[in-house]
């Protein structure tokens, strides 16, 4: 029983080091949130702006429903969905596994899926979760700063290694400026 205890959190961390050491890496660009409940515990809580994908038959698709977003990149380097599938891709390994949040079934519009992926929560250390908060939200108001969550996806899977802000990691914003603080 000892041994099982240990076995699985252990292949879990192995599994997400391989899928960062191995996995292609992406940055999603993220947009504001609802701000009166940003955090929850020692997580910031993460949307991405490249959440929607346009659908020609929105009946074919269901609200919770498990899918495989394929995903290039942009002229800028971010990260953009290129399909959405119901079907494991065979021909591609830079795809994530996602589910429906929402679909639009509007007459004469276009319809859209809305995705939600599950890399959406960024955990840090407690003492550094209300500064990192405060950071975040202020550059998401910050209409210079580009704020994006540097994701490794591997086969489906996917590890939410980082977030920036303006190319610098947070854990480094935060540390630098607990430094300018204390001197």
């Amino acid at each position: 029983m000892v041994a099982v205890q240990l076995v699985v959190p252990a292949s879990m961390i192995y599994n997400a080091e391989a899928i960062i050491a191995k996995g292609t890496e992406y940055k999603f660009i993220t947009t504001p949130i609802d701000p009166t409940d940003p955090f929850r515990g020692k997580y910031i809580t993460l949307s991405y702006r490249e959440n929607r994908f346009q659908i020609y038959n929105p009946e074919e698709w269901a609200v919770n429903e498990i899918v495989f977003v394929t995903l290039t990149t942009d002229e800028n380097g971010y990260a953009k969905i290129s399909s959405v599938s119901k079907e494991i891709p065979t021909d591609h390994l830079d795809f994530v596994k996602a589910k429906v949040s929402n679909v639009t079934n509007m007459e004469n519009e276009d319809n859209y899926l809305t995705i939600t992926y599950p890399f959406d929560r960024y955990y840090m250390e407690e003492s550094k979760a209300s500064d990192a908060e405060r950071l975040y939200l202020e550059s998401l108001r910050d209409t210079n700063l580009i704020t994006y969550g540097l994701v490794n996806i591997k086969a489906g899977e996917a590890v939410l290694k980082d977030v920036m802000i303006d190319g610098k990691s947070i854990k480094e914003i935060v540390l630098n400026n607990r430094d300018t603080l204390n001197k």
